[in-house]
């Protein structure tokens, strides 16, 4: 049941399978996909290591289903006769697959199991990207790092301790419209910073995250002042949520590589909402940032 492929834009996104009758199905981490088949008379279940984040099928012919409103690890897909196609996830680690998908009337497999080894890359890495300014090349922000397995884990693990400990410390907000975005705490923890954030909706209607933004904003002294910004991807990612139902809130973590700023240099959190005007950008002072919680 593999198919090989070689596609001239490689689509990233995780998924690595293996067949529920022991056959192995596993993903090359070359340009060649793993195919899997489904038709319209039954549901292909598939089965995942982590809670899905997000999933899209390529074209309408091939419908994948699973749960958006609360992470869970299953999908299932459906296709009707149609070209093929290819689908895509990324699980809430961050972890990518991706697959040729194909119909056929006939089934070998109703269910795959996915293995983490299957995955094709993360989407969770630090990248410092400029907005319309010139960044020095030896700046300590301007760096590009890719966690591995084990730190993952590791930050997975000590995120979550950060929740369940609900120490919170120096607690910043900002609100718009019933909708408030708190930063609870900075912990400095073996050369990383923990933004401990949370995200209260106390509106009438549900805040859906567009995206939330961490970057650095140096003020110019000059007849004309001006921002330059560099915007910075956390390394980790843990409890980031999609969407806050109306009367809910939801904490999570950001995971930073560690650093500090000057005293003309402002840390911006840009909450923004996807498909509304609800947003909020939360001004870190340096004192925050350079005197953060010890563990």
């Amino acid at each position: 049941m593999k198919n090989s492929l070689i596609l001239s834009i490689i689509l990233i996104f995780p998924f690595a399978i293996v067949n529920a009758q022991v056959q192995g199905f596993h993903n090359s981490k070359d340009s060649r996909l793993d195919t899997i088949f489904a038709n319209d008379t039954k549901n292909v279940a598939l089965f995942f290591p982590e809670p899905i984040q997000q999933g899209i099928a390529g074209s309408d012919n091939f419908v994948l289903t699973y749960n958006r409103e609360k992470e869970q690890t299953f999908a299932l897909l459906q296709a009707t006769p149609g070209k093929e196609s290819n689908l895509l996830f990324i699980s809430n680690s961050g972890s990518i697959f991706s697959y040729i998908v194909k119909y056929s009337e006939e089934l070998q497999n109703l269910n795959y199991f996915i293995e983490k080894s299957g995955s094709i890359g993360n989407v969770n890495r630090v990248v410092a990207k400029p907005e319309n300014v010139e960044i020095e090349t030896d700046s300590p922000l301007n760096t590009q790092i890719k966690p591995s397995l084990n730190d993952r884990l590791y930050f997975q693990k000590f995120s979550s301790y950060l929740l369940n400990k609900n120490i919170k410390s120096g607690m910043l907000r900002k609100r718009n419209e019933k909708v408030v975005i708190k930063l609870e705490n900075i912990v400095f923890h073996k050369e990383h910073l923990y933004f401990v954030m949370e995200i209260q909706n106390r509106s009438a209607i549900d805040y859906e995250v567009n995206f939330l933004k961490v970057s650095v904003k140096t003020r110019k002294n000059e007849k004309r002042k001006s921002m330059q910004n560099l915007v910075l991807d956390p390394i980790f990612k843990y409890d980031m949520p999609n969407k806050i139902g109306v009367g809910e809130s939801a904490r999570f973590v950001y995971v930073m590589p560690k650093f500090s700023i000057a005293d003309d240099k402002l840390v911006i959190l840009d909450l923004n909402e996807k498909n509304g005007e609800r947003n909020m950008k939360l001004k870190i002072k340096q004192r925050f940032i350079n005197n953060p919680n010890f563990y």
